[in-house]
């Protein structure tokens, strides 16, 4: 029963029972087209057919060993992840959350090593990390860390965008990192004026400090490229990675280079589950599909084409409606409370979130089709237009 569970969502009501591509049916038969992919997570749309082989297969072969041993299937994808982006190390958790406190750590040990008593790391107003102690410090939130208080000292909070509010702590003896998202998911699907992570690369560079990428959302194809930072030609020395890699086997991973490598030493770090060989089989299969039907180009098109669908229909608005995105991660910024359009959504058979209280966050699978994406501009672009008539019939009447 419900309330057997702690209330720690406002949860719709609604229940799924099952998937197919880049649709749910729910309790009562109803079909929804999912334009959120569980929070950037299934993108390869539900019940993939080579993702359920894989994971059916490797579950009646091993799930689990713990990391005491070797594990095969985790040697092949830490190499494939270092491939595809160019770091150089892999550790494996189960969690956005985890590979963010991963790289806290990895933070505090390079300060340390530098000889600094108390490292603090920069972070970014409007960040979400995750909701560990260390995460939920990290993040630029107040609403959800309030209650959680005190918090975790060491951190140091600069607008989110301005390399230049960074460059005022050059030189400054306790900074030991930066730690960012390329683009902001939880805060709004904020996008940081161009050559912003190279101006950070640089200013890490000069400082010996670790620069720090979190692509918890954004990272496995979701922009166009397989990750964001690629599309500013730099390098991080720490990746943060969940999600999408998993298609919702939970898995989470993070990527060294430079200066950040062998930071981490037998006991420093460690996990039970983490890179488990269910977890990695999963992920091997998602990269399989995703190179094999080219799904970071198709986000990269489609993600445009929906841009221009939403600019159509919103782009001349008068009340100061801002359209934003990269690839299949896009915003629709409101100047208004946009809280009640999910349900209106909902009601239509389409599934969107807002965030930061005025953004219609959308993250819909990689693999949707042309109508697909027309039928997700239409209707938020509706919605949103019925929001605005009603309110100004409010205002009029009143």
């Amino acid at each position: 029963m419900a309330d057997a569970l702690q209330k720690t969502y406002n949860r719709l009501p609604v229940a799924f029972e099952r998937g197919e591509g880049a649709w749910l049916w729910d309790t009562e038969g109803h079909r929804y087209l999912d334009a959120l992919s569980g929070i950037a997570v299934c993108g390869l749309g539900h019940a993939h057919p080579k993702i359920a082989a894989a994971v059916a297969d490797q579950a009646h072969t091993l799930i689990h060993t713990s990391n005491l041993y070797r594990i095969p299937l985790q040697e092949k994808l830490a190499r494939r992840l270092s491939a595809l982006s160019g770091m150089d190390q892999v550790f494996f958790c189960n969690s956005g959350a985890e590979a963010n406190e991963a790289a806290i750590k990895l933070a505090r040990l390079h300060g340390h090593r530098r000889g600094i008593e108390r490292p603090r790391i920069i972070v970014m107003d409007g960040s979400f990390h995750g909701r560990t102690m260390a995460t939920l410090t990290a993040t630029g939130n107040a609403r959800i860390q309030h209650g959680f208080e005190p918090l975790l000292e060491g951190f140091v909070r600069v607008p989110f965008g301005d390399s230049a509010a960074v460059a005022e702590y050059r030189n400054h003896p306790e900074i030991a990192a930066i730690l960012v998202e390329p683009i902001t998911g939880e805060g709004g699907i904020r996008i940081p004026p161009e050559g912003y992570l190279r101006d950070l690369r640089a200013l890490a560079t000069e400082n010996d400090w670790l620069l720090m990428l979190d692509e918890v959302q954004a990272g496995i194809g979701r922009t166009g490229h397989w990750f964001a930072f690629q599309h500013d030609a730099m390098l991080p020395d720490v990746l943060s990675l969940a999600k999408g890699l998993g298609n919702g086997v939970p898995i989470g991973a993070s990527l060294v280079a430079g200066r950040a490598v062998d930071l981490f030493t037998p006991g420093s770090h460690g996990t039970t589950f983490g890179g488990n060989p269910l977890a990695c089989r999963a992920a091997l299969a998602v990269l399989d599909v995703m190179q094999a039907e080219a799904l970071r180009e198709e986000a990269e098109r489609v993600g445009a084409r929906l841009l221009r669908l939403f600019e159509e229909r919103l782009g001349d608005r008068p009340e100061g409606v801002e359209i934003r995105g990269r690839g299949l991660m896009l915003g629709i910024e409101l100047d208004r409370p946009a809280g009640g359009l999910v349900r209106a959504a909902l009601e239509r058979g389409l599934l969107i979130n807002v965030t930061a209280e005025r953004v219609i966050r959308l993250l819909p699978p990689l693999i949707i089709d042309d109508a697909q994406a027309t039928e997700i501009a239409d209707t938020v672009s509706d919605i949103v237009l019925e929001l605005i008539k009603k309110e100004e019939r409010h205002r009029i009447s009143a």
